[in-house]
């Protein structure tokens, strides 16, 4: 289970870097807003630990920016314990707060039950739905405007991904990670070639778009009407 910290502490960066992975996590630690903004967006992250206060951009910039485009679990931690500042914090989009000082079995305690609640939230899903797109997650089965689409397994795996991230942008490097389970180059091409013959099979016959290349960004599964891809 991997997880963000993103903490300019450094002494708080490696005390909880250590602890989280005594207890199991995977962790990426950055020390700046605008670095945890990218790691976040850029990577699929089963929770992400937010210090509200950060050079570059502060926490609530990072969060405000992320909701825009992904809902990963996000624990905020922050000096300012007041009731004011862990209300804005949840406002603008936090799953959980938690004041400094704070102890060590609480956040991981937190940290977990968010990891917990996000596979609790698709552990019952048997089929995914995007306009006329049904994706059966049981038979692997796809279908449009109630025609079977038929899939390779990387295609299944590429159309699942995107569609469990409904609405989200992802990267090629984040795709070319989860797919393929290798670090690809950003600029290879596997990941452009696989989407543009998925495209061919879920979109081109049919007059709504579905997915979206977003330039300079990545990919995104989502009704437009008819907007350009």
């Amino acid at each position: 289970m991997k997880i963000l910290i993103v903490e300019d502490e450094q002494k708080t960066l490696r005390y909880l870097t250590k602890a989280l992975e005594e207890n199991g996590f995977v962790i990426d630690g950055v020390d700046d807003g605008i670095d945890g903004l990218h790691m976040a967006l850029e990577q699929d992250y089963e929770a992400i630990i937010l210090d509200v206060m950060l050079p570059g951009i502060d926490g609530y910039q990072v969060l405000e920016r992320l909701r825009k485009r992904k809902q990963t679990p996000v624990l905020m931690l922050s000096a300012r314990g007041n009731v004011e500042e862990r209300v804005k914090g949840l406002q603008k989009g936090a799953d959980d707060y938690l004041p400094k000082p704070f102890s060590l079995v609480e956040l991981i305690a937190r940290i977990q039950a968010l990891v917990r609640r996000r596979h609790n939230d698709t552990r019952d899903i048997s089929e995914l739905n995007i306009a006329d797109l049904n994706i059966n997650l049981l038979s692997r089965k796809v279908f449009r405007s109630h025609h079977r689409i038929e899939l390779t397994a990387k295609e299944y795996s590429l159309l699942s991904l995107l569609a469990r991230h409904e609405g989200e942008i992802l990267s090629k490097l984040m795709i070319a990670e989860q797919v393929w389970d290798m670090n690809f180059d950003s600029d290879a091409n596997v990941v452009e070639v696989a989407v543009k013959r998925l495209r061919a099979k879920i979109d081109t016959p049919f007059a709504t778009k579905l997915l979206h290349t977003v330039r300079g960004m990545g990919y995104v599964l989502e009704e437009r009407g008819n907007q350009d891809v």
